[in-house]
């Protein structure tokens, strides 16, 4: 009877254990399975036109220049070239690293049994040191401590994802560089240059120059520069020995002055 009890009371203590011994846990693989092909390796695949953009911005997460895309469900030639042409226009035009990092984007299709091999070719205007020197920002107030530790490790650019921007975000990035400018003694050096992606209006991505190249240097306030190019409101770079003047293009930038 004694055996019977503790083998009961044993079996009570056991069951009640349960939950203690109860874990969660979770695998952390190099790549998605969703978007690449599991007998193919470098090969991603895609079965509909976000598939497309999400397995491009993976590519250029990775800065890889060439790559294979498989895709399925695409009923003719017809369609699979107006897909890609408008998905590879949605990244560089819209979403902030494609604005930031690519200089364009080739693709070449040939129909298969049962989906469309598509050759990509990538072409950066970053390197891939730069963007996996990428930081993220939930808002701009972080950007203060973001610069101050670029300037402490004397770094000459600094490329920030932003969270959330916000009405009066453009406001609060010039109030913080200005504040930063004034404690650090450089409000006579070079103003630094900022450049969004893929836009002003809701950027996604800010770069600062922190050593802004001379041309920017020379021609003063009002400058908009990405890539060395002024903005509208100083259209013209003046030469100090002849005053001839070159016609520049605008950017979608702004500048930020002492």
């Amino acid at each position: 009877m004694r055996r019977i009890f503790c083998g009961l009371l044993f079996c009570v203590l056991l069951a009640g254990c349960t939950p203690l011994l109860e874990r969660t846990y979770c695998v952390a693989e190099p790549h998605s399975r969703r978007f690449w092909e599991s007998e193919a390796a470098g090969t991603l695949r895609a079965e509909n036109y976000q598939d497309i953009v999400n397995d491009l911005l993976l590519l250029i997460g990775q800065h890889t220049e060439d790559a294979v895309l498989r895709l399925y469900n695409f009923e003719s030639d017809l369609t699979v070239a107006d897909t890609l042409e408008k998905a590879t226009t949605e990244i560089q035009q819209e979403t902030p690293m494609g604005a930031y990092a690519v200089e364009y984007i080739t693709a070449s299709s040939h129909a298969q049994r049962g989906y469309y091999e598509v050759s990509l070719r990538i072409s950066y205007r970053r390197t891939q040191e730069q963007l996996q020197a990428v930081v993220n920002a939930t808002s701009p107030e972080a950007l203060y401590s973001l610069l101050a530790g670029a300037l402490d490790d004397g770094k000459t650019e600094l490329a920030v994802r932003m969270g959330y921007w916000g009405e009066d975000g453009r406001t609060r990035v010039e109030d913080i560089m200005e504040q930063l400018r004034e404690e650090r003694g450089l409000t006579e050096l070079p103003m630094w240059v900022v450049n969004c992606y893929p836009g002003e209006e809701n950027p996604g991505l800010v770069e600062f120059l922190l050593d802004p190249p001379a041309v920017m240097a020379k021609a003063g306030d009002g400058l908009d520069a990405q890539d060395g190019v002024l903005a509208e409101d100083s259209e013209e770079d003046f030469t100090e020995d002849t005053g001839e003047t070159e016609e520049l293009f605008p950017a979608e930038n702004f500048d930020i002055g002492a």
